[in-house]
């Protein structure tokens, strides 16, 4: 049989012949495998009055243990190139998707990077056939994270699968981030997600995943409009079913799990307020407060006497834009955010009208102009 000349073989080809058979032979299942993932769909290039679509962000293996819960990835060029040609471009995706170990590879070896710091090596070469198995790097980053078999139990419940409404790459993060922190105790959190980029579908995932694993068993959501509580009952959180209720007429019906509310549906005047106290101070678990800069974070609202009264409960606080001022703090009532998304990024070495570049948000029906 003729021998193969690497030198000779595609990007493909080489990841087919040599890098797929390798992650295999690690114990990853096909499952656990995505090759050529699409992370983005190619910026919007503005000139004049003209418009193109640069080139997509794509990685070529993103290993998950689980489903959304991503661990490596791996970056393959041709053999005309060195081993870790492809690491700078691991790197940047895995900063990107939040993954904790990236490679690279020209088939005949493996660059693996440690982002987490529990190899003893930041960077090693190792040959194909010493490629890390899922349940190893799974284990080293718990042992990163600071997760025990308990908190571990936790963070890889299962999300809601949907194959209508895929999450991005941006949300899952927030979501693993958000369970991540309650499994260790963190009991006030705030995320910070850009307008139309999905807050409804990452509370729900959050939710869902907690609920299901029974760490959180009855959960408050409030929303400052009434058509926002309406549209997420029957949109995002219509999978909640029978266990599921909107606060409404005055009445504080107790038998259920998830409570939808308008926030002004159970503060505001004396009689009002006793809506709320109908509930015991302990009868949440987990509060969820959409577009928190509303109101919440003023020591006199509204927002602020349910959360108080509800004190006890894991309180997570969504905003597209936090509020601080000298009198209003989102982040002095919920704390640092744990994860951020904005699409407007100001970089004043750049600001240029060349630079400007436009995003669309599927399903959401904007587009955001923001400088590279």
């Amino acid at each position: 049989m003729e021998e193969v000349n690497k030198k000779e073989l595609s990007e493909r080809d080489i990841c087919s012949k040599f890098i797929t058979p390798a992650i295999k032979r690690a114990n990853w299942e096909e499952k656990q495998i995505r090759e050529e993932v699409n992370l983005t769909r190619g910026r919007i290039i503005v000139k004049g009055s003209s418009a193109s679509r640069g080139k997509p962000k794509r990685a070529d293996y993103i290993l998950s243990y689980k489903p959304n819960l991503p661990l490596a990835v791996v970056e393959a060029k041709r053999n005309i190139y060195t081993v870790g040609e492809g690491m700078q471009q691991a790197l940047m995706y895995a900063e990107m998707l939040d993954i904790p170990f990236a490679f690279s590879s020209n088939g005949d070896a493996f660059l693996l990077h440690d982002r987490t710091g529990t190899l003893g090596k930041v960077e090693e070469e190792i040959s194909l056939d010493k490629f890390p198995s899922p349940e190893f790097l799974w284990r080293k980053y718990c042992e990163w994270k600071g997760l025990d078999e308990d908190r571990q139990r936790i963070v890889t419940q299962d999300y809601f699968s949907d194959r209508q409404k895929s999450l991005r790459y941006y949300q899952r993060i927030a979501i693993n981030r958000t369970i991540e922190a309650i499994a260790k105790g963190q009991d006030r959190i705030l995320l910070v997600m850009a307008t139309g980029t999905g807050k409804t579908l990452t509370a729900f995932q959050i939710i869902w995943r907690l609920w299901k694993a029974g760490v959180k068993k009855r959960i408050l959501f409030l929303a400052d409009r009434n058509i926002l509580v309406d549209q997420t009952k029957i949109n995002d959180f219509k999978h909640f079913g029978k266990a599921m209720t909107k606060i409404k007429n005055r009445e504080a019906e107790k038998s259920y799990e998830i409570y939808l509310s308008l926030y002004q549906a159970v503060s505001g005047t004396e009689e009002e307020k006793n809506i709320y106290k109908q509930f015991s101070p302990d009868f949440f678990d987990l509060v969820i407060v959409d577009e928190c800069h509303r109101g919440s974070a003023a020591e006199d609202s509204a927002w602020r006497e349910i959360l108080e009264y509800f004190s006890s409960a894991t309180q997570i606080g969504l905003t597209a834009t936090p509020k601080e001022t000298k009198d209003v703090s989102n982040i002095h009532y919920f704390g640092e955010p744990i994860y951020t998304y904005s699409l407007i990024s100001i970089k004043k070495s750049t600001e240029s009208l060349s630079s400007a570049f436009i995003e669309l948000q599927p399903h959401s029906g904007c587009a955001f102009l923001y400088w590279v």
